[in-house]
């Protein structure tokens, strides 16, 4: 067993992409042999139409109370009792998720919560989440359960030689033997800096990452597959097979400062099965 204090964190509002995300989660704890911890965060106030009231910043927190209940009848379910627990936090969704997740292993969401606008591909707090947590964030989309005509493939690396990339590597890697399934370290050169010097720099780094990881794991099978092409493309296309696509929060392109790259938030956006955000240390 881990020794994060939350184990695996989840995000649950009650919505069908956070029902997503605790069935992955609890599976996910099972593999790492940790516990779950449901969160739930109502934010006081939360009626604009009402400032102050207390009745109604009770009535939100009894629905929060109400939603860990019946997440909590699920899981314990899944994972047997003592394994599952309940955080019910006040404040925004994201802050609380951030704040809490840097106590556990890593943070589960779903891609979309009850908020936001119809048709969104991703929810606000997903994505500011991914952006801001210390730690590994996994967005629950997409297959990743074995179902009719589908069973799960191996777990992708998005790498690029940055230190996201590193970050990444490790993660997936991580994933793969939980799993039992091969490693995926898909790089595309079409974005390599400096053109052929820096895509040989950036491969001479994806190289002595996944050396490392050959030699402390020999059991794991690592495939590698290079590309010309454009990275979004390369991990989208290799996402199709994938039960898990890890991605750092930020390559080696964009503009400096952003917090999520363009690359990871497309991804996120258009993956079709679960991704993984790993920040660096």
């Amino acid at each position: 067993m881990t020794g994060a204090v939350h184990g695996v964190l989840v995000g649950y509002d009650g919505s069908a992409g956070s029902e997503q995300a605790l069935a992955w989660a609890a599976r996910e704890a099972r593999w790492r042999g940790t516990i779950v911890t449901v969160c739930h965060a109502w934010t006081p106030g939360y009626f604009p139409e009402m400032p102050g009231d207390d009745a109604a910043s009770g009535q939100v927190q009894r629905a929060g109370e109400e939603n860990l209940a019946q997440a909590l009848r699920f899981t314990r379910t899944v994972m047997g009792p003592g394994r599952a627990q309940p955080l019910l936090a006040a404040g925004p969704a994201a802050r609380v998720l951030c704040e809490q997740g840097a106590d556990a292993d890593m943070v589960v969401l779903g891609a979309r919560g009850r908020g936001g606008l119809p048709g969104m591909l991703l929810g606000s707090v997903s994505q500011q989440v991914c952006a801001h947590a210390r730690g590994p964030v996994v967005v629950v989309r997409g297959h990743w359960h074995p179902a009719a005509e589908y069973t799960p493939g191996p777990v992708v690396a998005g790498a690029d030689g940055s230190a996201g990339s590193h970050a990444a590597i490790a993660f997936a890697g991580e994933e793969a033997m939980l799993r039992g399934v091969p490693l995926q370290v898909v790089s595309a050169l079409a974005d390599a800096p400096g053109g052929l010097g820096g895509a040989g720099r950036m491969q001479d780094a994806i190289d002595r990452d996944i050396a490392r990881w050959e030699k402390e794991h020999p059991e794991l099978a690592i495939l590698r597959q290079v590309t010309f092409g454009q990275p979004r493309t390369a991990l989208l296309d290799a996402a199709a097979g994938a039960q898990l696509i890890v991605v750092g929060s930020r390559g080696r392109g964009g503009v400096s400062g952003m917090l999520l790259g363009s690359v990871s938030q497309v991804i996120l956006h258009h993956a079709p099965c679960p991704v993984g955000v790993a920040h660096p240390q």
